[in-house]
C-alpha cells in the first residue's frame, strides 16, 4: 500500500523505525508527506525540487537615483548624506536595496519618497554598474536611474530627514563609491536628449527669456556661448515667438519674454542642434 500525496507518492517502509532518521532522504520524505498530510497541501513538485538555483553566487541588487534640477539660474543635483555604513555621513546619491516584492521601477520610487520626499516625479533606466569592487562590504550591483526636474515644482514636498540640498553642478562635493561615474553617465545622457528633444523648455516657465534659455544650455552642456551668438542661432531656428512683454526684473532695458512653437519645433527639431556645441559628440 502506498500513502498517496500530490508532491510525492511515499511507501510505508521509509517510515519503519530505525531508518527514519537514519538517512536524510527518507526525513525529508516524512517531512513532505506529514506537511501534505495535515495541511492538504497541492503544489506542484517543482516547487521542492528546484527552490533554488544550486551552485549559484547570490548578490545583491540596488538602484541609485539621479536627480538634475533647474531653478533659473543653474543647473543642479539633489544630494543626501547617507544614513548607514560603509560612508555613512557623506554625500550621496538616493539609493537602497531592491525588495523581493518590487520591481526595480517600484523600487527607484519608493528610495527617492523615502530619502527625499520627492513624489510623482518621471525617473528614466540609465544604466547598470556591476563592476566586483564597486562596494566595499557585499557584491552589489546597482542600475542607476535619472530625472530633470523643475526645482521650483518641487520645493515643497523636500524633506530634511536625510539633509536633502541641492549643489550646483560646477560644486559637486565628492561622492561615495562610483556614483561620480554614474552623474557623469547620466549627463552624457541628458546632452543627448536635450539636443533632439525639448525636455530642457520643460524646466522653464510658459514664458521665458534668451538669457534664461542661454543659462540652462551652458549648465547642460558645460561650455560658455557667446550671447550674440547663441539669440542669433536660435531666433534663426524660427522655433521661438516672440512676446510683446518684457522681463525688467535684472535690468531697465530688460529682456523680451519667449514662447516655445511646438508646431514649428517638432516639424524643425533638427534646427536645434545649429546652436548646440559640438553636436557631433552627443551621438551615442
Amino acid at each position: 500500500m502506498k500513502y498517496k500525496c500530490n508532491l510525492y507518492t511515499i511507501k510505508p517502509s521509509i517510515l519503519r523505525p530505525g531508518t527514519l532518521f537514519v538517512n536524510r532522504k527518507f526525513r525529508f520524505y516524512f517531512y513532505i508527506f506529514t506537511i501534505c498530510y495535515i495541511y492538504a497541501i497541492d503544489l506542484p513538485s517543482q516547487v521542492l525540487e528546484m527552490q533554488k538555483y544550486s551552485k549559484q553566487t547570490r548578490l545583491l541588487l540596488a538602484v541609485d537615483c539621479i536627480i538634475f534640477g533647474f531653478d533659473g539660474e543653474a543647473l543642479k543635483i539633489l544630494l543626501i548624506k547617507r544614513g548607514f555604513q560603509p560612508e555613512k555621513g557623506n554625500w550621496s546619491l538616493m539609493g537602497g536595496f531592491v525588495q523581493l516584492n518590487e520591481s526595480l521601477d517600484q523600487a527607484s520610487n519608493r528610495i527617492l519618497k523615502q530619502l527625499t520626499g520627492l513624489d510623482g516625479v518621471y525617473l528614466e533606466q540609465l544604466h547598470t554598474f556591476g563592476e566586483t569592487q564597486r562596494d566595499p562590504i557585499e557584491r552589489t550591483v546597482s542600475t542607476a536611474y535619472f530625472a530633470l526636474i523643475d526645482i521650483h515644482k518641487y520645493e515643497t514636498q523636500l524633506s530634511n530627514d536625510y539633509h536633502a540640498e541641492w549643489f550646483p553642478l560646477k560644486r559637486v562635493p565628492k561622492l561615495i563609491f562610483d556614483q561620480q561615474e554614474m552623474v557623469e553617465a547620466a549627463k552624457r545622457r541628458i546632452r543627448y536628449k536635450a539636443a533632439l528633444h525639448p525636455i530642457l523648455f520643460e524646466l522653464l516657465p510658459s514664458r521665458f527669456t534668451l538669457p534664461q534659455l542661454q543659462i540652462l544650455y551652458e549648465s547642460v552642456f558645460n561650455t560658455t556661448i557667446d550671447k550674440r551668438n547663441f539669440s542669433k542661432r536660435v531666433l534663426a531656428t524660427g522655433l521661438l515667438i516672440k512676446l510683446t512683454d518684457k522681463d525688467k526684473s535684472s535690468s531697465k532695458r530688460g529682456a523680451f519674454y519667449y514662447q516655445l512653437n511646438m508646431k514649428n519645433y517638432y516639424a524643425k527639431f533638427q534646427a536645434f542642434l545649429n546652436f548646440i556645441p559640438n553636436p557631433d559628440s552627443l551621438l551615442l
